[in-house]
């Protein structure tokens, strides 16, 4: 059985510990005289070619850059910033890093991505860390010294709100977020402000009246039920309280899918050069997936079509499987629920994993 902290009770907390502009970081700690530059990484790091933002500095931040946006769009705003290649293995091996000086201090620490990880506090002994905040500001101050990068860290009573908090947090900062201060902070809020909650909810929730995660909160659950359906109307509501997950659990991350996509420099029009890409994408996926020696259970088909409109699809297999021939097929019978009317400029195939 995973180790579990108890994170209920006086003395008990959960961190949420993010690093800052990750990505960007790690590329401006290997190329230091891009410190205080509009940094953008994304695709081959070439503006020209079609590819998307994976990440940007503060300073091109400022400039209206987010991620996801076309590079050919944040060059537009901002031609004076460096657009650099992403590479995975190079924040794989930071991130390890950074988990690893976690790991010094009597915490557990669950780690959900390459940039971010919950630490299950349990009482301490050490009268330094009586309060959160003094533990969060070590720990800050120790992923600096050791890696160089700065992180923000939210305190929170569950997952949900250690989530958030981190958010009010950046950048380098320390924020704490529980029941006693959840109306004053997240009550005026719209609902997308909440983990799980996105755009497309928020506009639906709109449409019932509600528009702030306070009115939220307060929805009759019967409503929320027959607009968004048994499990996820109630579940939003519990969300708008800041009712969360506690436990903590030290498992490794285990990656929940495993995919390829590509950009082309020039659409594709013809449904059999579709066809043959998605293949050779499925392909790749299959072997990541037997790479994985875990079994895929569903196959995800990602399109986007010219200018700029972008959709995906999915499939449950039959019964879980490595086997290569059937998550191309699936990703085959994916791509023909798909409209084609437009022309392509990206494809993706995903394979996914139970949860362990």
């Amino acid at each position: 059985m995973p180790a579990t902290h108890p994170t209920s009770g006086i003395g008990h907390w959960i961190l949420h510990v993010d690093l800052d502009q990750f990505i960007a970081a790690v590329e401006v700690a290997r190329h230091p005289e891009l410190r205080g530059l509009p940094v953008v990484v994304g695709g081959a790091g070439d503006p020209t070619q079609r590819a998307v933002v994976a990440t940007a500095s503060y300073e091109a931040r400022e400039f209206g850059i987010t991620s996801g946006m076309p590079l050919r769009t944040a060059a537009k705003r901002c031609p004076e910033a460096v657009f650099l290649p992403s590479d995975p293995p190079a924040y794989e091996e930071v991130s390890e890093r950074v988990m690893l000086v976690l790991r010094t201090f009597p915490v557990v620490v669950e780690v959900v991505g390459w940039d971010e990880a919950f630490l299950g506090v349990a009482e301490s002994t050490n009268e330094r860390w009586e309060a959160p905040e003094a533990l969060a500001e070590d720990v800050r101050r120790k992923v600096l010294a050791d890696t160089g990068l700065s992180c923000s860290v939210g305190i929170g009573d569950n997952k949900l709100r250690a989530k958030l908090a981190t958010g009010f947090a950046k950048p380098a900062g320390v924020f704490r977020l529980t029941r006693e201060n959840w109306v004053e902070v997240m009550a005026h809020r719209p609902p997308d402000a909440l983990w799980g909650i996105g755009g497309r909810t928020t506009a639906k929730l709109a449409d019932l009246g509600i528009s702030t995660v306070g009115e939220l909160a307060m929805a009759d659950k019967t409503a929320l039920a027959e607009r968004f359906g048994p499990t996820m109307g109630p579940w939003f509501r519990l969300l708008a309280l800041g009712i969360g997950d506690k436990a903590v659990e030290a498992t490794p991350y285990v990656a929940r899918s495993r995919g390829r996509e590509v950009t082309f420099q020039q659409n594709l029009t013809e449904r059999s050069e579709i066809d043959e890409q998605v293949v050779v994408l499925a392909r790749r996926v299959a072997q990541d997936v037997a790479d994985e020696g875990r079994p895929a259970v569903r196959v995800a088909v990602k399109v986007r079509f010219a200018p700029f409109i972008t959709q995906t699809r999915s499939v449950t297999l039959p019964v879980p499987t490595t086997d290569g021939g059937e998550i191309e097929r699936a990703a085959l019978a994916v791509l023909d629920r798909f409209e084609h009317t437009r022309p392509v400029r990206l494809l993706g195939v995903r394979a996914e994993f139970n949860h362990p």
